[in-house]
């Protein structure tokens, strides 16, 4: 189990998560804007791994490889995901699901308090749960069995590198498509779009199940599993999947797509009806 100056290194990068999300949150208020809660989720993770390995060395003057490899990979995943984010929503308006929730708020006693309670303060927590695989992966030492101990930090990079090519290609094939005049009104149904209708959602589950895999090679490292279960739960069922599917099925061209293209994981397409 883990010793009392232990769990300081889990501490810590939640105390900094409470005063990320509360810095973002003013920050919010001042751009009159909440759309950069999106914008600041992957960088938070950055920041967590960060605290993480700095506070690993600060206690024990020492890391694993282990814990190099997850912070390399929670960097290029965080950097990636918020500088898409920001590059698409730069010079835009307010996401239309926050605007909606500034109208809810508005009708309340307290509206500044309940949006910074139900949106800031909500993805602070599942930040502080999904980033435990982090947290573990960064601050723990290896297992004592060094074949099981590359083997895992081995299948994890592989399966990391898969979910990244997925989230990548996925969101530049659409960025693309969505360029090209031509394409007004049209379904995007090309390259990996046309194996699933969120390959970019399924590589940011498959990212964190290869982090989730490779962290099993520290101790208890197993705990962290419960990270990508969590963030795929948000992305097919919560937050992610249901919330465009439920905008898009608006769009007969959608219907149509929909009825030949899995939702979540990679497959053939089925072939178009005539």
């Amino acid at each position: 189990m883990l010793g009392p100056i232990h769990y300081l290194q889990l501490v810590i990068p939640v105390a900094v998560i409470l005063i990320y999300f509360t810095v973002l949150y003013f920050i919010g208020e001042v751009k009159k804007n909440y759309s950069i809660v999106d914008i600041g989720w992957g960088a938070g993770f950055v920041i967590v791994a960060i605290v993480a390995f700095i506070t690993r060395y600060l206690l024990f003057h020492n890391y694993s490889i282990t814990g190099i490899v997850v912070l390399v990979l929670t960097a290029i995943w965080g950097i990636r995901l918020s500088s898409h984010i920001y590059k698409r929503n730069h010079g835009r308006p307010e996401d239309f699901r926050y605007v909606a929730m500034r109208e809810r708020y508005a009708k309340m006693k307290y509206p500044k308090l309940a949006a910074y309670a139900r949106i800031f303060l909500t993805q602070a927590f599942f930040m502080m749960v999904i980033g435990l695989v982090v947290m573990l992966g960064v601050g723990s030492s290896k297992l004592n069995s060094d074949i099981w101990y590359y083997l895992f930090l081995a299948l994890g990079v592989i399966i990391w590198i898969t979910g990244f090519v997925f989230e990548a290609v996925g969101d530049a094939q659409l960025a693309k498509f969505l360029k090209d005049p031509s394409n007004k009104g049209k379904v995007m149904d090309k390259g990996l779009w046309r194996y699933t209708r969120h390959p970019n959602y399924f590589g940011e589950s498959m990212m964190w199940v290869g982090i989730g895999i490779a962290t099993l090679s520290v101790q208890i490292g197993y705990f962290g599993l419960i990270s990508p279960l969590v963030i795929t739960w948000l992305l097919v069922f919560v937050s992610g999947v249901p919330i465009l599917e439920k905008a898009m099925m608006k769009r007969p061209e959608f219907v149509e797509y929909a009825s030949r293209t899995s939702i979540f994981f990679p497959w053939f397409p089925k072939k178009k009806q005539k």
